[in-house]
């Protein structure tokens, strides 16, 4: 009544109280009673904000997208911005007079697209489509330097490029391009996975030969170590055979000298027996013959008389003109004691 208002502000909004073109009073959260005719209230907010964005670009190859983000921010000078911006009340802390606090966050976008704009201008359209951590870090960068906004009395908080999007028509071309890409991927990886197959295959072929090879080289080591041994035995043996032989040899050697030996001395037995012989018959060689048969018939054989009889009438065949033969005398002659 009678102008008299009263004032409460949150701790997120500064309050400025003017009166008669003064500042009576200025800071966050105050609560007051002011008169109306004669003051003027400005209530900024200085808690963070969100301002969402999209806005359309070309990239360096002459293609449209689509850049879609949001940028955060928070009015760090109040007084500053109260002073570029017409941030007064009527009655309640939200209902402004003008339209200057709605222009801030669009002051805000039109910055962050100027920068965008120009990193774009650099990038084909591929490069853009996967620059959006490199975008959000440099053009948060340039934000918070730029002395656009720090003339506004505004902190940016953060900036970010949530996605880049092609026009539906090269983003379908461009989904046609990866799909074949990806295509022709998964054929090189089938072909690479049956070369693969095939080279694994060849290993174990190879394997398997070069162990056959391996054995069979064994079973020739084992065959001729075998055969080998087989010589060394065949050679023992022959050197036993010949150290057989070459003892025979001497046996039969050492045989043959004592048979001459034994030769030698059955000749030497021998002519020595027939020197005895002839040294005892040499006195019978002068003797006469009738003596000798004299002599023999004086030995107690009848036959052996009977013989030299015989004898001595064939040898005077001539003389004797008759001689009868009885066979009783025969049968005598024949019969044998």
């Amino acid at each position: 009544m009678l102008g008299i208002k009263y004032i409460k502000a949150d701790p997120t909004q500064y309050i400025i109280h003017f009166q008669n073109g003064k500042v009576k009073r200025a800071g966050p959260g105050l609560a007051f009673f002011y008169y109306q005719p004669a003051s003027s209230i400005v209530v900024v907010p200085i808690g963070s904000a969100d301002a969402p964005f999209i806005f359309n670009e070309v990239t360096a190859d002459f293609q449209s997208v689509s850049v879609q983000g949001q940028l955060t921010y928070r009015i760090a000078d109040p007084e500053g911005a109260a002073g570029l911006l017409n941030y007064t009340i009527s009655d309640a802390v939200d209902h402004y007079i003008s339209e200057d606090p709605d222009k801030l966050p669009q002051r805000l976008i039109n910055l962050a697209q100027v920068f965008v704009r120009a990193r774009l201008g650099e990038l084909d359209l591929r490069a853009a489509l996967q620059a959006t951590d490199e975008l959000s870090r440099v053009v948060g960068a340039q934000l918070a330097e730029a002395s656009a906004v720090t003339a506004l009395g505004v902190e940016v908080l953060y900036f970010v490029i949530l996605a880049i999007r092609p026009t539906p028509e090269i983003g379908k071309a461009l989904e046609a391009d990866s799909r074949e890409a990806l295509l022709r991927q998964s054929d090189e990886a089938l072909y690479e996975r049956r070369n693969a197959a095939v080279e694994q295959e060849r290993r174990i072929k190879e394997n398997e030969l070069n162990t056959e090879i391996a054995v069979e080289q064994k079973r020739w080591q084992i065959r001729e170590t075998r055969a080998d041994a087989d010589l060394a035995v065949e050679a023992k043996e022959q050197q036993l055979r010949e150290a057989q032989l070459a003892g025979q040899i001497r046996l039969e050697a050492e045989r043959r000298q004592l048979v001459e030996a034994q030769a030698v001395n059955t000749r030497t037995l021998a002519d020595a027996a027939a020197y005895q012989v002839e040294a005892s018959l040499k006195p019978l060689h002068k003797l006469d013959r009738q003596v000798l048969e004299l002599l023999a018939v004086q030995s107690t054989d009848p036959q052996r008389a009977l013989a030299l009889a015989f004898r001595e009438l064939a040898e005077n065949a001539g003389k004797i003109g008759q001689l009868n033969i009885t066979p009783d005398l025969l049968a005598e002659l024949m019969r044998r004691e």
